[in-house]
């Protein structure tokens, strides 16, 4: 186990050394004894040792209550500072210079589709839009680190991952356009991507649901025993859902391999975070579930990749969950339904947009490194630009879907109501043809 992976494994004691009422013993963390043995052992050697069945703890006849206030709150891990200069180089994960290009594109083309297919909809032309502003590194970081075949459980807003996976332009605007060419065949809303071939299970509108539903994937992974794991992404708004709260207490008790990953980027919509919760975060949970936990800096590109490598070698290697709670800033809107200039100041948008930006910070490390420049920054945004507006062409060209496909896919057998239905419905169109666009839609 790498000496990264060891710190997330006992992240959660990093960060309360010093505080007894929060100290597990080293002999216990490390100890290769097995469990029952081991309590077995506290029992007989330490009468402190409380013995109920529920809790792991020792006496005390001191009368107190553990506080929220009483710590500083769990450190936030990073690699770079807000320039993008590397702290302490042992921790630069050291990519080569085409991944790390690789990685800068994926960020900055995710940029630019966003800015055009959100534009897109303000025209009427797509119905719906999520943007990624300010939380590029998140995907980036994550994806990277990630086996290719490991399974992905997103919310909304991780378009990045399957940019990074392979997912092209050309299938981001026909699933956003919902023409025939896209592979859920126009069904989905705008956004709500899935990849079979890349491992990306299709995004579900329900806030939380693919949680406990990633945990259930985690298992089946262990009985498999395929070397694989599950990432399933949240944000700090789904945490408040009672299926986060499902997941984690089935994933930890069942030792399932999956990492948990929060996107915590201030805003559940237009809630802010001091109405969501009151604790510290959401990092705090996981040692309460009995998971890893670590908290990063989510504009760190490499401490949001080097976590998340960590993360997944104990969810891999010890058959459990880590939980990653990634701090960063949601700068767009919460969606093109949303206007945050009614419960957030312009000033604060800002901040975030100009002082610490995760593509800044990562464009200033590489010019740093030598690999880019300010011509090669201009020379790349005219061809991405040019790169989606192409596929925004196509997309919106393309024909629609056959309207029958409305009725297939969900039963291996179509059923005797639904085959009624859409009778019915052939003629209902057959009768009304000038009431309906049907010549934009595949005969």
């Amino acid at each position: 186990m790498s000496a990264l992976a060891y710190r997330v494994r006992n992240g959660f004691s990093l960060w309360s050394q010093g505080r007894n009422w929060l100290k597990t013993p080293q002999s216990l963390i490390s100890s290769s004894v097995p469990a029952n043995k081991l309590v077995q052992r506290c029992y007989a050697s330490d009468s402190n040792v409380a013995q109920f069945p529920g809790a792991k703890a020792t006496y005390t006849e001191e009368l107190s209550f553990l506080r929220p206030d009483s710590y500083d709150g769990i450190p936030i891990y990073r690699v770079m500072d807000q320039k993008g200069k590397v702290i302490d180089v042992s921790y630069d994960p050291k990519l080569s210079d085409e991944e790390l290009l690789k990685m800068y594109k994926s960020m900055t083309m995710l940029n630019t589709m966003d800015k055009i297919l959100y534009e897109s909809q303000r025209q009427g032309r797509i119905s719906f839009y999520m943007t990624n502003y300010g939380e590029e590194a998140t995907h980036i970081g994550s994806a990277a680190a990630l086996n290719p075949k490991d399974l992905v459980y997103g919310q909304y807003r991780e378009a990045g991952v399957l940019m990074y996976r392979g997912f092209t332009l050309d299938q981001f605007m026909n699933q956003c356009y919902s023409n025939s060419l896209d592979n859920g065949k126009g069904r989905q809303m705008p956004v709500h991507y899935g990849d079979s071939e890349l491992s990306f299970v299709t995004i579900s509108s329900p806030l939380a649901t693919q949680m406990p539903q990633a945990a259930g994937s985690a298992y089946a992974f262990k009985r498999a025993q395929n070397g694989l794991a599950v990432i399933c992404y949240f944000g700090e708004g789904a945490a408040s859902e009672g299926d986060a709260h499902a997941a984690f207490n089935f994933a930890a008790t069942l030792e399932c391999p999956i990492v948990f990953f929060c996107r915590n980027n201030g805003y559940a919509i237009s809630t802010p975070v001091h109405e969501q919760y009151r604790g510290d975060g959401i990092a705090i949970r996981g040692p309460a579930y009995g998971m890893s936990t670590i908290r990063v800096d989510g504009n760190d590109v490499f401490a949001v990749y080097n976590a998340t490598k960590a993360a997944r070698e104990i969810a891999v290697r010890e058959s459990r969950p880590v939980l990653i709670e990634a701090m960063t800033y949601r700068i767009g809107h919460h969606s093109t339904s949303d206007d945050s200039s009614a419960y957030r100041s312009v000033d604060e948008v800002r901040y975030w947009d100009q002082k610490d930006h995760p593509i800044t910070r990562f464009a200033s490390y590489l010019q740093e490194r030598g690999i880019w420049s300010e011509e090669k920054e201009n020379e790349w945004k005219t061809d991405s630009r040019k790169q989606v507006l192409k596929a925004f062409g196509k997309a919106e060209k393309a024909l629609k879907p056959k309207w029958e496909e409305m009725f297939t896919d969900v039963y291996d057998d179509v059923p005797p109501h639904l085959q009624k239905q859409m009778e019915d419905m052939k003629k209902h169109v057959e009768n009304y043809k000038g009431e309906y666009p049907i010549s934009s839609h595949e005969s």
